[in-house]
């Protein structure tokens, strides 16, 4: 059976010219070997993806697993912990006061300055007495002259008296030297008042220290014009000092007059200043839902100064057995606290329900969480991660 010819773009080309024929030819086999190596280059990029995918897939190492100490580990479990306070805030002498001017008068002398050391009643600062020792003077004049009235209308009584007791005079006329004797009286009465005024006030142009302290402040200088109630010093007592804190509601029920606590203040490194709660307000203040507390400071030597900044704790708690993991086992997310357990070689996320806070023994109760016995990761690393595997070192015995 005979066979149909192949189709090829020379088909029908043997009527033309001889020349044309074997252009034609070379066309055709030229497209033909270019053909055959564009599609031998494909395949191999093909087959050169493919291998080089293989091979890096095949040279991806595995995740090493996370190494840890045996002492980076800690086990849930019971340990001793009390409930502890802490406080901070500011100190500031209990007795302290404005000593202000009771006089309209000019300074004519300072006595103190600044950090001095008085005692009670010592002279602080002079004023002008001048326009004030006028007033005085006056004052007793007036008293002497109401005096001599006083004693014409007593001599006049005396022999209305007599003339009385004589029938001389009537009733009437004894009454009317009898009122003359009580006029006088008060109005001797009265001057003499006036006259303790103005000897006062004489008195308060000498300031004077009102208990024994330290001069915190003089607003005052010699030759000042000054009015009542003006302030010219500012006193403290340095002998007894408080510290004021805020406490939150939830730990005032734990708190009594007189617990015993220490202090540590800025600038006293290395020393503890004893004290004892000794005021606890009833009402909390108002926007912070915080209760103040006062801690009595004994300062004999004269070490603590108002400003100062002092902090400690209060045991107000005996100690009790709870569940207990280092504070550095905790972490925190979205408001969630958790903790990273090693099981079966992995790392787990477990939600824990945090207590009492210990930051002097750098613990914290586990009210809810992993069970006693369970390996928590107790220190910080951004490795940690869900599902991560774990090897841990641990000593040989």
């Amino acid at each position: 059976m005979d066979q149909e010819p192949i189709a090829t773009p020379l088909a029908g080309s043997a009527g033309l010219p001889t020349g044309w024929r074997q252009h034609l030819r070379r066309r055709w086999l030229h497209w033909g070997v270019g053909l055959l190596v564009a599609l031998t280059a494909g395949g191999g990029w093909v087959a050169l993806r493919a291998g080089s995918s293989a091979t890096s897939e095949q040279a991806k190492p595995p995740d090493k697993p996370i190494e840890f100490a045996a002492a980076d580990l800690v086990q849930v479990g019971p340990r001793e912990l009390g409930r502890i306070v802490s406080v901070s805030g500011s100190i500031n002498p209990v007795v302290a006061a404005t000593v202000k001017s009771k006089q309209a008068a000019e300074v004519a002398q300072i006595h103190v300055q600044e950090g001095e050391t008085v005692r009670a009643g010592q002279l602080l600062a002079t004023l002008d007495t001048g326009d004030i020792r006028a007033r005085l003077d006056a004052q007793q004049a007036a008293v002497s002259e109401v005096q001599a009235k006083l004693d014409l209308a007593l001599k006049n009584q005396a022999n209305n008296r007599q003339l009385l007791s004589q029938s001389f005079i009537s009733q009437n006329a004894y009454d009317t030297a009898q009122n003359s004797v009580d006029v006088a009286q008060a109005s001797v009465a009265a001057a003499k008042a006036q006259a303790d005024i103005a000897r006062r006030a004489l008195t308060d142009t000498q300031v004077r220290a009102p208990f024994s302290g330290v001069v915190a402040k003089r607003l005052v200088n010699a030759g000042e014009k000054v009015s009542p109630d003006v302030p010219l010093f500012q006193l403290v007592d340095l002998g007894r000092m408080e510290m004021q804190a805020q406490l939150a509601v939830s730990d005032i029920p734990f708190l009594k007059l007189g617990q015993a606590l220490e202090l540590t203040v800025d600038g006293f490194e290395g020393r503890r200043f004893k004290g004892t709660v000794g005021r606890i307000n009833p009402t909390t203040e108002a926007g912070t839902r915080a209760i103040n507390i006062f801690v009595a400071l004994p300062n004999g030597d004269g070490a603590l100064r108002g400003g100062m900044f002092a902090k400690g704790q209060i045991a107000v708690q005996t100690e009790r057995t709870v569940n207990a993991l280092p504070m550095s086992a905790i972490h925190e997310e979205a408001g969630q606290s958790f903790v990273f357990v090693v099981k079966n070689g992995q790392l787990e996320r477990s939600p824990v329900q945090l207590g009492l806070k210990r930051e002097d023994l750098g613990l914290v109760e586990l009210r809810d969480g992993p069970s006693p016995g369970s390996e928590v990761v107790a220190v910080k690393s951004d490795k940690l991660k869900v599902g991560a595997k774990v090897q841990v070192r641990r000593a040989a015995t």
